[in-house]
């Protein structure tokens, strides 16, 4: 059997397809039934978050094993395969051991070295034993995962290197300036109460804020949320628990307002943010570049009114009286003089224009009646343009004047989405008085964040325990053909004393005791050596036919060596837990 993982992530797919693919719990408990039910894959186990959804299996087969979990990915988020396909990518062995020792790290992190994924990983691994789906491979796998990263954080500085996703999100939302001075006073409402929700109301507390109304579906969650902040040591925060349907009307006494639910659908629509932001300035949210679309086009009304139309033909202060276009086809904002307003019209029309916009110059061509085609259409554009070159660019009456520079307001609430799919519309990033982070915001706001030296240090250390691991599991691979090894031989010792028995019947129990220990010694000794010698060859890279080797050698029965893998798997699974 061999690990694969299949799966797409913030670096794969863009927010918009995660979004689609998030899968709430009911998904994520079929998705790892109908995968270990499927043929190629005995253990399954999911690790779903915001940023990432990623699916690990043991397979007997590569290429079936792909296809499969690609089907059952499509399947369960309801994205098509086709369209799924392009964003997935698949580490096989040990590239999906280094893959999970990184991500455990938070080296694949949106935010570098954030320590979140850490209990995400621990939940994924809790859901997989819940559900008797994680057998001794991925039990191993992920209790490992959570070691090494444990082992991260504590050996090198890589939380310097990134934030978590709630201190870079509040982070984005001071817009640089000190979030503990721009928290300090506020009040804060938390939307959902289960892990990231959490660490953002631990977050808001240790910041500063002074109130935090915590809602929640489940009031009782919401509850012990609301008491386990109001109870800290290290603040003084004001908590209080509300129910979901109270959200509205906290919404207008919040200064910042946290989500991350598991709802399908919208949390906080655009018009609820309006209408709140209303409530609070007394003024339309309108969005920002209507707002800018209606300052820029009041200005130009305003010059509009104000300006002196250009003289006309023959006259001293004349309009647009006598125009040969039609002045209601011409584009607002330009003058029936200029370039813009001619562009596209027929020949003829052009050549009278040409003429009005002269001040009654005639153009230099002997007018012949009844010419038509392309030939006298060419003479007549060309005559216009003689026309221009001798009096001059005809100037535009009305230059599209600069849009006015509308300054934004200052938000006055502000709002953080952690939530995957989005709990806030999206719409409300245009609403002026409002700043929304959410997590395509902060995926752009990370892109370029600088990597510190630390995360070399824990790249060495994720290889040296992927290598580790690998070492591991090829010896733990050839210990069931080791151990019925040693059973066999245990079996002939036995029949052996019994045989001697038979022919020594007055042996006494000293004696007897004696020569069978002699004899279990020998074969000890014998097996020592070879045991110990196959155990390290199959620990190194390409040392997995050493146990069928041992097998062969010895006429090892197979189902005896697969009912001594069985028992082991019994007894991890009788002793399971996360590290």
């Amino acid at each position: 059997m061999s690990l694969l993982v299949v799966g797409l992530s913030h670096r794969s797919a863009p927010v918009s397809v995660l979004e689609r693919a998030s899968l709430n719990a009911d998904a994520q408990f079929k998705l790892l039934q109908d995968t270990v039910a499927a043929e190629p894959a005995a253990e399954a186990a999911l690790l779903a978050t915001c940023n990432r959804i990623e699916l690990y299996a043991d397979v007997d087969k590569f290429h079936a094993g792909v296809a499969e979990l690609s089907t059952l990915l499509a399947q369960h988020s309801g994205v098509g395969l086709e369209e799924l396909t392009p964003h997935l990518y698949v580490h096989y062995e040990d590239r999906a051991v280094h893959h999970l020792f990184s991500v455990a790290c938070g080296l694949d992190s949106m935010v570098v070295g954030e320590g979140q994924i850490l209990g995400q990983i621990k939940d994924s691994l809790a859901r997989a034993q819940d559900l008797h789906t994680a057998g001794r491979l991925l039990n191993d796998l992920f209790q490992q995962a959570l070691r090494v990263g444990k082992r991260a954080h504590s050996e090198t500085g890589i939380d310097r290197a990134g934030q978590s996703l709630v201190t870079f999100g509040l982070e984005q939302l001071s817009a640089g300036a000190d979030v503990q001075q721009w928290a300090r006073g506020k009040k804060a409402l938390v939307i959902g109460a289960g892990s990231m929700s959490s660490l953002a109301a631990a977050t808001l507390a240790r910041s500063g804020v002074a109130e935090i109304v915590v809602a929640n579906r489940t009031f009782e969650r919401a509850e012990r949320l609301a008491q386990i902040l109001s109870e800290g040591d290290d603040t003084d925060v004001l908590a209080r628990a509300v129910p979901m349907d109270s959200v509205p009307v906290e919404l207008t006494r919040a200064d910042v307002a946290v989500s991350c639910t598991g709802a399908t659908g919208l949390v906080l629509t655009a018009d609820a943010v309006a209408a709140t932001v209303a409530g609070r300035t007394g003024a339309p949210a309108v969005e920002s570049d209507v707002a800018a679309d209606a300052g820029s086009a009041g200005v130009r009304g305003e010059r509009q009114g104000a300006e002196t139309p250009l003289p006309g033909p023959g006259t001293a202060a004349g309009g647009d009286e006598n125009c040969p276009l039609d002045l209601s086809s011409v584009p607002s904002g330009f003058s029936v003089m200029g370039e813009a307003a001619v562009a596209g019209m027929d020949a003829a029309t052009l050549e009278q224009h040409g003429a009005w916009a002269a001040g009654g110059t005639a153009v230099d061509r002997p007018r012949e009646t009844g010419r038509t085609g392309p030939e006298a259409e060419a003479e007549l554009i060309g005559a216009l343009a003689a026309t221009a070159t001798r009096v001059g660019r005809i100037p535009e009456r009305r230059r599209p004047e600069p849009v006015a520079d509308v300054p934004r307001p200052e938000p006055v609430l502000f709002l953080l989405d952690l939530a995957m799919p989005r709990d806030v519309d999206a719409a409300v990033h245009r609403l002026a008085g409002v700043r929304l982070v959410d997590i395509e915001s902060l995926a752009d706001a990370s892109a370029d964040a600088p990597m510190a030296a630390d995360v070399d240090m824990v790249r060495r250390i994720v290889a040296d325990e992927v290598a580790a691991f690998g070492a591991a599991q090829r010896a733990a691979h050839i210990t069931p053909t080791v151990v019925a090894l040693r059973s066999m031989a245990a079996d002939v010792v036995a029949g052996e004393i019994a045989r001697l028995e038979g022919r020594l019947p007055g042996l006494d129990d000293k004696h007897r005791a004696e020569i069978t220990q002699t004899v279990k010694r020998v074969v000890d000794k014998l097996l020592h050596a070879p045991t110990v010698r196959v155990k390290q060859l199959a620990a190194e890279p390409g040392g997995a036919g050493y146990a069928d080797a041992l097998r062969t050698l010895f006429d090892l029965d197979q189902e005896t060596v697969a009912s001594v893998s069985r028992a082991g798997n019994s007894t991890t699974e009788k002793n399971r837990g996360p590290a």
